[in-house]
């Protein structure tokens, strides 16, 4: 790990509505202990997520691909390691990279894929933010 704050990318999309709720509820519990980037592979996804008070954010497969390996963490939906998943915006690209990097990731079982993961009890997206959140907790510092 890096000095400093710990540093977040979230990855998001579409309407990029998951990511800034992930972005809302961090700040809402641990105000700036983290550093935050919000990494849109649209730019209406990385709006929503500076909205939400990432401290950064940027759009688009290089930014994604260029960003991911300097975090700490990675957290947004599977579909964020799925390529073509989104409707096409993950590219085979960001997939890889994203599940290539030395980041830890958290991600969120929420797809619009043809997926299905077997065992995985369904939960709202409310519950799956809290328990990202207190995942994190693991996370912060103890002097904090």
């Amino acid at each position: 790990m890096r000095k400093g704050r710990l540093r977040i990318c979230v990855v998001d999309g579409l309407g990029g509505r998951i990511g800034a709720a992930l972005i809302k509820r961090i700040r809402e519990a641990y105000g700036e202990v983290f550093e935050i980037i919000g990494l849109g592979v649209n730019a209406v996804a990385t709006a929503q997520m500076l909205k939400a008070r990432a401290d950064r954010g940027a759009t688009g497969e290089d930014a994604i691909i260029t960003t991911v390996p300097t975090a700490d963490m990675v957290l947004g939906t599977i579909s964020i390691i799925l390529a073509n998943a989104m409707m096409g915006e993950v590219t085979p690209k960001i997939a890889s990279a994203i599940a290539s990097a030395p980041a830890r990731k958290i991600l969120l079982p929420l797809t619009q894929e043809r997926l299905e993961i077997a065992g995985l009890t369904p939960e709202p997206l409310p519950h799956l933010v809290e328990m990202v959140v207190t995942k994190l907790l693991q996370e912060v510092p103890t002097d904090v």
